[in-house]
């Protein structure tokens, strides 16, 4: 399976090694599109070696081919996920916003293709209620939620907002386990 895996800036994004390296082992092509702000948390060189493929990060990597490499990205794709994903994409993809790669290819997938989120941020974050209208546009759009899970967080506080553990990430996307 072809595979573009999103990865936003979180504490969470280390997570992001495993679950390349798993799909990976399994015979997936996995397709790494970093925000920006994910490159703070882990090394796009980290991701390319365990995917063996160039990473997206900006516009800006995609001089060198005159085709829109996002948009090949997401014409080719069977499913796309992005673990972790802050409250920033989910706001940007709910509202039909491209400013990056990963929100570009998003917009540009055709309707067949899989689509997972799998959200990770402080816990009033996500009981805000504009991070749960978001959520309930992208679940109207055809885009299923992996819930995060309670526990401590980066930030200290205890509550819902950790990344769901990888092992869950992928019996959903896998098909082993969907989620409710």
């Amino acid at each position: 399976m072809n595979i573009v895996l999103g990865i936003t800036g979180s504490i969470a994004a280390y997570k992001s090694a495993d679950l390349t390296s798993q799909l990976t082992k399994l015979g997936h092509e996995v397709h790494i599109v970093m925000t920006q702000a994910a490159t703070e948390f882990i090394t796009p060189l980290t991701l390319q070696v365990l995917s063996r493929h160039p990473v997206l990060i900006s516009l800006e990597d995609e001089k060198n081919s005159w085709k829109p490499g996002h948009i090949e990205l997401a014409d080719n794709a069977d499913l796309f996920l992005i673990a972790p994903a802050s409250a920033d994409i989910l706001g940007q993809l709910a509202n039909g916003l491209a400013p990056d790669p990963l929100s570009a290819i998003y917009l540009a997938l055709p309707s067949k293709t899989m689509k997972f989120i799998a959200p990770a941020m402080n816990g009033k974050m996500w009981h805000h209620s504009a991070t749960q209208r978001n959520l309930l546009q992208l679940k109207n759009d055809g885009v299923t939620i992996i819930d995060p899970i309670e526990g401590e967080l980066a930030c200290g506080y205890q509550g819902i907002g950790r990344l769901a553990e990888v092992e869950e990430i992928l019996k959903a996307i896998l098909g082993e386990n969907p989620p409710s």
